[in-house]
């Protein structure tokens, strides 16, 4: 990464901190990136921009990738925007700004990123595996949720926070019980898995 490169990274790392903007962790970030080098995935269909700190890192891990990114908060896709055009990389990431759950696409990627509302993995499953190529990947971010997922229930006070987690423990059981896809769980960042149809 040159000298520009990391300093805009750093400051949209920055802006995600002051703006409460989830972003991945870095431990997460190192994973997913070596990831894509290593699979030489050259297409990849993000579920959740935020302000594209994700998709950028992705694509500076190749020069060749494609990354389709999805965004339903309009503030967030603009700044999205903003990042990826003073990176010059919006000739490789394409921006959408529609609720995911009401897109259809016709093209096949390499790799699906889930990174949006937890509540929806399921659906989002459902609804993108379609677009995934016969040896292609579903990554999913996000499972330990802060740790709490790990945590019995009457210990979170939130009633929205243990809806939240009763979510995701119900997609991670989903993953598990999934006789198409092989899935692999990592703790790693804030807990990520890998799924890929069997052969």
């Amino acid at each position: 990464m040159v000298g520009l490169e990391y300093e805009i990274i750093r400051r949209i790392k920055k802006y995600a901190e002051d703006n409460n903007v989830p972003i991945m962790q870095d431990a997460g970030m190192d994973f997913l990136t070596t990831f894509l080098i290593k699979n030489k995935i050259r297409s990849v269909l993000e579920i959740g921009t935020a302000i594209g700190y994700s998709a950028i890192m992705m694509a500076l891990t190749n020069p060749y990738i494609k990354i389709t990114s999805v965004e339903r908060d309009e503030k967030r896709y603009l700044e999205a925007l903003r990042n990826i055009k003073e990176l010059h990389l919006d000739d490789r990431i394409t921006l959408i700004f529609k609720d995911a759950l009401d897109l259809k696409l016709g093209e096949k990627f390499d790799l699906i990123f889930l990174d949006a509302a937890k509540a929806q993995n399921i659906n989002f499953f459902h609804s993108f595996s379609r677009n995934l190529n016969s040896n292609g990947f579903i990554i999913t971010d996000n499972l330990e949720f802060h740790g709490l997922v790990e945590k019995d229930e009457k210990e979170i006070k939130s009633r929205n926070v243990r809806a939240l987690v009763r979510k995701i423990k119900e997609y991670i059981h989903f993953l598990e019980q999934n006789v198409e896809y092989e899935t692999i769980f990592y703790k790693i960042g804030d807990g990520l898995s890998v799924s890929q149809l069997k052969k």
